[in-house]
């Protein structure tokens, strides 16, 4: 028999129970594809996280991470959770830390009260935003469960972008329709087959509204499992491109709420700056341990 410590923690909030769920193996050597890939569905979270030894020595550890179907190029609240987890265990923690992930070298700076602490992280999405195609009005309401009216344009169309993992659909919306949404796993099906080019073979739905700086979402994703998703840092970081990129501005920062209809609600503090690469995004917030234990292999 084989024991292979975890530690779960709650993302992107102050108060356990709420945030984003995420379990972490801080020492994954000796597990195996098919391991970390079952673990992940046993624990039934939106993501688990792996943590290897780097492939270079001067990066700090290579990350896997699966969410409950497939391994993960990159994603927010995993890195950050990791980062957090790694530096609480480590008095030397360094204050940045160096992941190899499928989608790149990841940067997570270490998060630390007035006493040093570690309270969170923040991470850097490892591209910089990249825009894809426009989805029918019809397309983004049906997968959200609401009538089209309810879909805002004035701004922009439903449209893809990514900075390093999966495309996201960000779609504003009003309040009404937000609060209203139900995600509707045929409609995904449907606009996945209807969208093959566009959607990769792959869809989730990030809607949003707007006040200024502060921002109201709701992550669905029903084709990996997650019908509805606390906090989704791989969400918060293309939509804060997108915002800057729609305003012309230089920079912005967002506070973004999310999983406020799940009972969990989570707090992500999202940037975006112009770079000559692109727009650059990050995400950050603070985190909570939970649960400790081991997996018997």
């Amino acid at each position: 028999m084989r024991a292979f410590r975890f530690v779960t923690v709650d993302v992107f909030t102050d108060r356990r129970f709420g945030g984003n769920q995420l379990a972490v193996f801080p020492d994954a050597r000796g597990l195996n594809d098919a391991e970390m890939q079952a673990l992940a569905a046993e624990f039934n979270l939106s993501e688990t996280t792996f943590v290897l030894p780097a492939d270079n020595p001067q990066h700090d550890a290579r990350v896997r991470i699966f969410n409950r179907v497939a391994e993960m190029p990159f994603a927010g609240h995993p890195n950050v959770g990791t980062a957090f987890v790694l530096g609480q265990e480590d008095e030397d923690s360094p204050r940045l830390y160096r992941f190899e992930e499928p989608a790149g070298l990841v940067e997570v700076a270490l998060l630390r009260d007035g006493a040093g602490r570690v309270t969170g992280a923040e991470v850097a999405a490892p591209q910089p935003l990249s825009i894809g195609a426009v989805l029918p009005v019809a397309t983004a309401a049906a997968c959200a469960g609401i009538p089209e009216a309810a879909v805002v344009t004035a701004r922009h169309a439903p449209t893809l972008a990514s900075d390093g993992g999966n495309q996201r659909l960000l779609t504003e919306v009003t309040p009404e329709g937000l609060v209203a949404a139900t995600p509707d796993l045929g409609a995904f099906r449907r606009a996945v087959a209807d969208f093959p080019d566009e959607t990769r073979g792959f869809l989730s739905l990030y809607i949003y509204c707007r006040d200024g700086a502060a921002v109201r979402a709701r992550m669905f994703s029903p084709l990996t499992g997650t019908w509805e998703d606390a906090a989704t840092g791989s969400a918060a970081t293309p939509l804060a491109g997108f915002l800057l990129h729609l305003d012309g501005d230089e920079d912005g920062a967002w506070d973004i709420t999310q999983g406020v209809e799940m009972g969990r609600p989570s707090l992500l503090l999202a940037r975006a700056r112009r770079r000559a690469d692109g727009i650059r995004a990050s995400v950050g917030g603070r985190c909570v341990p939970v649960l400790r234990g081991e997996a018997v292999l």
